[in-house]
């Protein structure tokens, strides 16, 4: 008889990064604007656009760069997040491009401004400045849950951001932008982030307070008085922004986006129920007395009755952008072959969307929403995948910003809610739009390799040695 004796190690099994597939996918998602760069041009022009390999190179570049900081910094995060967002930026630049060879345009812009600069160059280099910001999120957030330590600053700083444009000239009757040193900021688009990093901190501590049960009213359990401090204060707060500032967008971004994360924290539908009652009280509250919101609301309920009258705009805008879908049909007039430029200076902006339900129809509508909502349930999945509850709702609560963004100004442009005035995220003109959405898909993305990322193998030990006994 002989005895054999082998050593066994323990270890953690090596999950799979999925960056090869990331990087797959993203080959789509610069081809896929290329040919569309390519395809308007030909539209336009019946040639081959000049810029375009210029324009292949620089996106092909950025998300380059892009995916070796994910490789890099964070090895295991999702494979689809930075793909989608590659693409929907891409696109966007590619319909304002579009937009911007409108010869109706160029007029507008000449009797206005006397000159006309185009806007796409100054989008892909908000893009790169963006991706650059994307970059150092990863690296510098190294741990997503070090954000926790700052729970109340961010309470401060969201304020201060949300407070500054009241001291602002209005643009278009809404004061939600910023003038330094040339440049216009738009605090709204950061502050959501910051706003759902406190929320985040201030719900995991005060959750189990919140959640306690007390009166059961047909069929659902009705909060206690002083738990409904938070969401009063968050309705306070929503009401006040959208009477000093007339922004419609930014106070249902921020009071919906405290909502979810509630109802997400204590699992209670009272919770949502409550906040849609307040919205609508505090919505129909300020469009009775506030002359910017009645314009919005009457632009809503019938835009084609107040198309000759409204002094503001809002009416023709949202009855030629209604106009730009029914002609679209269901596949498309084709790049480049539509006439949504007739809506004036907000066609790149808030009401880029019209270029796509003209230009790409139905189909390509749907498609385009298809694609932000894969970016909405690749965050929640990164929630449900993250294993402290910091993640948790700060993975909830950024997917949620992103979701309601899309909602309102997608559904304010196509009429089914009054227009809110906010950008298309990544495909609408806009430096503060492209920066904030970028650094919200970095933070994902950390949370997302977090979640991901193996548990360390564990300190082999003595008691690992095994003996075997071989019979002869």
């Amino acid at each position: 008889m002989s005895v054999v004796t082998n050593t066994t190690t323990i270890g953690a099994i090596e999950a799979p990064s999925r960056r090869n597939t990331e990087l797959g996918l993203l080959a789509f998602a610069v081809v896929i604007p290329v040919f569309a760069y390519l395809n308007v041009g030909l539209a336009l022009d019946g040639k081959v656009p000049a810029g375009m390999l210029g324009y292949g190179f620089g996106v092909a570049l950025l998300a380059g760069i892009a995916h070796l900081a994910v490789r890099k910094f964070a090895p295991y995060a999702d494979p689809l997040l930075l793909p989608l967002a590659t693409l929907l930026n891409g696109l966007g630049l590619v319909l304002i491009w579009r937009l911007d060879q409108s010869p109706r345009l160029i007029r507008r812009a000449e009797a206005l401004f006397g000159s006309y600069s185009p806007d796409a160059p100054k989008q892909l280099m908000y893009s790169a400045i963006a991706v650059a910001l994307f970059v150092a999120v990863l690296m510098v957030l190294k741990d997503h849950r070090i954000l926790q330590r700052y729970t109340y600053i961010s309470m401060a700083a969201a304020l201060v951001l949300l407070i500054l444009p009241m001291f602002f000239p209005a643009v278009n009757g809404a004061k939600i932008w910023i003038s330094i040193g040339g440049f216009t900021i738009q605090p709204g688009e950061f502050a959501k982030i910051i706003i759902a990093i406190f929320f985040s901190g201030y719900l995991m501590v005060k959750r189990d307070a919140l959640a306690l049960a007390s009166r059961r009213f047909m069929g659902m359990y009705l909060p206690r008085g002083r738990d409904l401090g938070p969401i009063l204060a968050i309705w306070a707060m929503s009401i006040l922004i959208l009477v000093f500032e007339t922004d419609l967008g930014t106070s249902l971004l921020f009071f919906g986006l405290f909502v979810i994360m509630l109802y997400v924290a204590t699992e209670r539908t009272s919770w949502i129920v409550f906040g849609l009652l307040m919205s609508v009280a505090g919505a129909v509250g300020v469009a009775s007395f506030e002359p910017h919101v009645q314009s919005r609301v009457n632009a809503w309920l019938d835009p084609f009755d107040c198309y000759q009258t409204d002094v503001t705009g809002a009416c023709q805008q949202i009855g030629d952008a209604l106009l730009s879908f029914g002609s679209g049909g269901t596949l498309g007039t084709g790049l480049g072959q539509g006439n949504s430029d007739l809506i004036g200076f907000a066609a790149n902006a808030d009401f880029i969307l019209t270029t796509v339900g003209e230009e790409f129809g139905l189909a390509g509508t749907m498609a385009f929403l298809l694609i932000y909502g894969l970016i909405v349930e690749r965050g929640v999945r990164t929630a449900l995948a993250a294993r402290d509850p910091f993640g948790k709702l700060l993975a909830i609560g950024l997917s949620g910003a992103f979701a309601i963004q899309v909602f309102v100004v997608a559904g304010g442009v196509m009429g089914l809610i009054p227009l809110t005035g906010m950008t298309m995220p990544f495909v609408a003109y806009g430096g503060s739009s492209v920066l904030a959405n970028w650094a919200l898909i970095g933070i994902l993305i950390r949370i997302s390799d977090t979640a991901r990322r193996p548990a360390p193998a564990p300190a082999p030990s003595p008691d690992a040695e095994m003996t075997q006994v071989v019979r002869p």
